[in-house]
């Protein structure tokens, strides 16, 4: 099976690549610095169909193929992790509008969020759930034609900066049947997001714990069907993770990107580091984990496009496992190629080793990936 990117797709990577190199990474110290998200990058890169790309040209989006998404994602990330992270997540709940929402909630919110007016965010972790998704105790208990939100949401991407979110709550018994996906503006009473500021990465994006106490949804918010919310979204993970494979390929390669630069200006003992053998080997293992990393995250993009759920599902983990794990590993091989210059913020690749920490973990650890994978074997 061939992954040569087309003509199309290799414009797309190089218009992404330009916009990050000439409007993100000049100031990605200073967003990070300052943990400030980036509205009026947000809406220069819609002006471009960075924002939410899978989105049809109908609601504002260019409608990209899934390998074309993942080129997106990983030139937003190589750019910088938290600043064109939070362009590449301002989608986050798009595909569930999509597939399931109604057509007012598509019209109303859709064309907002590829303008870069607003992302959307996705309520589903909790405190004491994450990777348990089916164990959430979020609440939603029908009251005339309108549902009662109460309970708490974690680690929510977006939570204070969206104007709109989708919120999975219990709306019926235990386990996997019962939950639902509501629809809400977040400016009403009942919504309370708080930043979480004390990340050790990808500070410059927004991350919340949101308080839902006596929230009202009206019941034709609900997008998809009651209780059936835990299985539609369960659609839209192979998808996301081989997303979060691409944001690991992105920060990595940064990383390689910057040791190059580092070892071929560097000298020691009269000569340049990358004369040494022992930083070639370095560099060598590295390159091959970001090509191979790649390589995975473009064959689960391939797999999507073609429709084979089980195949996609099964190689979106292999994806995200191998590429989370392999940019940790490669970020922390820049910064030893760098060594003490790496260890301070006079250099990038301490905010690359920190920022790629964050891909093991969410959209389901490198635990439940490897559960995932041994299930499709």
């Amino acid at each position: 099976m061939s992954f040569r990117l087309t003509a199309e797709q290799r414009a797309v990577r190089e218009a992404v690549r330009e916009f990050g190199e000439a409007e993100i990474r000049p100031v990605a110290r200073e967003y990070e610095a300052a943990e400030r998200y980036p509205d009026g990058l947000l809406e220069a890169a819609a002006e471009l169909d960075f924002v939410a790309p899978n989105v049809p040209e109908e609601y504002g989006g260019a409608g990209m193929d899934p390998v074309s998404e993942l080129l997106v994602t990983e030139e937003l990330w190589r750019a910088d992790p938290g600043i064109g992270g939070s362009i590449s997540a301002a989608r986050f709940g798009t595909e569930m509008l999509l597939e399931y929402g109604d057509d007012w909630m598509k019209e109303r919110w859709l064309p907002k969020i590829t303008a870069g007016e607003t992302p959307i965010c996705t309520g589903i972790s909790e405190p004491a759930h994450g990777s348990n998704v089916a164990g959430m105790e979020t609440t939603a208990e029908k009251d005339g034609d309108e549902f009662v939100v109460d309970g708490q949401k974690m680690w929510i991407t977006n939570g204070t900066v969206a104007d709109v979110a989708i919120i999975m709550a219990r709306t019926g018994g235990e386990g996997h049947g019962g939950i639902s996906a509501l629809l809400t503006p977040t400016d009403v009473d009942g919504y309370e997001a708080t930043r979480i500021d004390n990340k050790l990465g990808i500070r410059a994006q927004d991350t919340a714990e949101i308080v839902l106490d006596d929230l009202r949804i009206p019941e034709e918010n609900v997008v998809g069907e009651v209780d059936r919310g835990f299985y539609q979204l369960m659609e839209f993970f192979a998808p996301a993770r081989a997303d979060v494979a691409a944001q690991a390929t992105g920060v990595a390669q940064a990383a390689l990107d910057a040791a190059l630069d580092y070892a071929d200006e560097r000298e020691q003992f009269d000569r340049k580091i990358s004369e040494f053998q022992a930083i070639q080997h370095k560099l060598a293992e590295m390159a091959t984990n970001v090509e191979a990393a790649r390589s995975m995250a473009y064959r689960a993009g391939a797999a999507i496009d073609s429709g084979d759920d089980a195949l996609a599902t099964k190689l979106a983990s292999m994806a995200k496992l191998f590429a989370s794990e392999r940019a940790v590993d490669v970020t922390d091989e820049a910064l030893q190629v760098h060594g003490g210059a790496g260890y301070v913020t006079d250099h990038p690749v301490e905010r690359f080793y920190r920022d790629a920490r964050i891909t093991k973990i969410y959209d389901g650890t490198s635990e439940i990936q490897k559960n995932i994978i041994a299930e499709h074997l």
